[in-house]
């Protein structure tokens, strides 16, 4: 027995109806238990393998708004999410977070907004529509990111430079080291290279632990960065 917030998800397949369209995503069809022993935890695959759809309902279950923010956020702008997060069983640990966060970067203008809304003279607004999308992205892990805390955090990579990434790796480093748990979806080859961290892959039809050479996400980069003009003469006929 570990320690970590979230020992384990579980899912209870008769709560999802037959004609589903997560029937037909492999790598979670045939899903049954996730056990997680590590504090940082990274789910990659191509696009369409089902991690983001696993995160989110992961963060749901675990008590989150949907579109995302902390856990005193609730609004709505638009239901997109899966039946999966009202069939996740979570396994947890005696001990309780502290604080949390669920960023998105698919509806992070929606929650920039609604934070600007909640803000009060003794919470007052970060103003993240006042800065560049990648300054808000960091602006938020800087003060949202907490020792103790349990974090979902979905391609947290998007908006943000290589040098702003090693920036949120460090802060997600420190936080790890003083209790806090993450879950991770990204493709960034730097986000993906933090040390001690388990990465599961969602592709070829099944989840399982993978070594940080072995992503698409590494072998990409290096295949491009090693052998750049060939590999575009090949792909762009020039």
């Amino acid at each position: 027995m570990n320690d970590q917030f979230i020992q384990s998800i579980t899912i209870d397949w008769e709560k999802i109806d037959r004609d589903s369209y997560l029937r037909d995503i492999e790598a979670i069809r045939g899903l049954h238990t996730l056990a997680f022993t590590k504090p940082v935890t990274f789910f990659v695959g191509e696009n369409g393998s089902g991690k983001s759809t696993m995160l989110e309902a992961a963060a749901i279950a675990s008590g989150f708004n949907p579109e995302g923010g902390t856990k005193n956020y609730n609004f709505s702008t638009y239901d997109s999410h899966s039946q999966l997060c009202g069939a996740l069983r979570i396994s947890k640990s005696f001990r309780r977070p502290g604080w949390g966060y669920f960023l998105r970067a698919e509806s992070f203008y929606n929650v920039a907004t609604k934070e600007e809304e909640y803000a009060d003279p003794w919470h007052p607004s970060e103003r993240l529509h006042e800065k560049s999308h990648g300054e808000s992205f960091l602006a938020i892990a800087q003060k949202q990111l907490r020792p103790d805390g349990l974090y979902f955090l979905d391609e947290p990579e998007a908006a943000l430079s290589p040098q702003r990434q090693l920036t949120l790796l460090l802060e997600i480093f420190e936080c790890a080291k003083q209790g806090a748990q993450f879950f991770i979806v990204t493709h960034s080859p730097i986000l993906l290279g933090l040390p001690g961290a388990e990465i599961l892959s969602f592709d070829d039809g099944n989840v399982q632990v993978c070594a940080y050479e072995e992503t698409e996400s590494y072998r990409v980069m290096e295949m491009f960065i090693n052998n750049r003009e060939q590999l575009l003469g090949r792909l762009l006929h020039v």
